[in-house]
């Protein structure tokens, strides 16, 4: 099953990642990356889950984690790119605003109301001290890092 996925992704011009615990040694599939890392025998003879399993998931963590760095979704070390769509996402982009910027907490419900409950327009509306049109045309110009549109203040005309 894997093997053929493997094959139709690259039919189809897909780049491709694979991730196992067996020996490079061993026969890989035709794939852009190999990932395999040496986890030695497992505890329990016969059973995949415990150190192999444990090893790629930590494989895909540090993956995706990049991946969300690359695509601007973190400022700092805190996930600002998230939707409030439940009472306890609300509280934590309270909590980030109340981070990111040192604004107590009925200021970061107010910043957050003010930015229609985008975290990263409330962010930005903070430390760049403009408005939510301010903030969107420095989001837009930074490709939407917040770091990026915070710093590029000093260049918008």
């Amino acid at each position: 099953f894997t093997l053929a996925a493997v094959a139709r992704a690259r039919g189809r011009g897909a780049r491709t990642v694979y991730v196992t615990t067996n020996p490079r040694s061993e026969s890989l599939p035709e794939v852009d990356v190999a990932i395999c890392p040496v986890v030695g025998p497992e505890i329990v003879a016969g059973s995949t889950r415990l150190k192999s399993g444990t090893a790629q998931k930590l494989v895909l963590n540090m993956i995706s984690t990049a991946a969300m760095i690359r695509l601007g979704k973190l400022y700092e070390n805190l996930m600002v790119d998230l939707r409030a769509t439940s009472q306890k996402l609300r509280e934590r982009s309270k909590r980030v605003v109340m981070a990111t910027t040192g604004l107590a907490y009925e200021d970061a419900e107010r910043a957050l109301a003010a930015a229609d409950d985008s975290l990263k327009r409330a962010i930005v509306m903070v430390r760049a001290n403009v408005d939510a049109a301010g903030a969107d045309r420095l989001l837009e110009r930074s490709g939407g890092f917040v770091r990026r549109a915070i710093e590029g203040k000093e260049g918008m005309s």
